[in-house]
């Protein structure tokens, strides 16, 4: 008999968190991403063969969340700091000739 859990935890950004969840998940976990109208939940199923593993494995993935949560945050407010769009480089341009005498 195999003991399970699921997860499920609503962000802004649901999608962003599961990409970055998924390299540490293991064989017996899966993660999607579930959308109900305009919330967006992560859901992680863990299956474990024993209770002391899968308590392990649930302990591991909250860490993981809580980083993923971190970086995804820290990215949208580096993101926000930088402007996405300059414009052009120069009021000039640069396939015209100039005359200079």
């Amino acid at each position: 008999m195999s003991r399970q859990a699921t997860i499920r935890t609503t962000h802004e950004d649901a999608t962003l968190i599961a990409r970055a969840l998924r390299p540490d998940n293991t064989d017996e976990m899966a993660t999607t991403v579930d959308r109900d109208g305009e919330t967006t939940t992560v859901v992680t199923q863990i299956e474990r063969a024993t209770t002391s593993g899968l308590q392990s494995t649930v302990d591991d993935y909250v860490v993981n969340l809580e980083v993923a949560i971190d970086v995804v945050s820290q990215a949208r407010t580096e993101q926000h700091a930088e402007p996405t769009d300059t414009g052009p480089v120069s009021d000039r341009d640069s396939d015209s000739t100039h005359d200079t005498q």
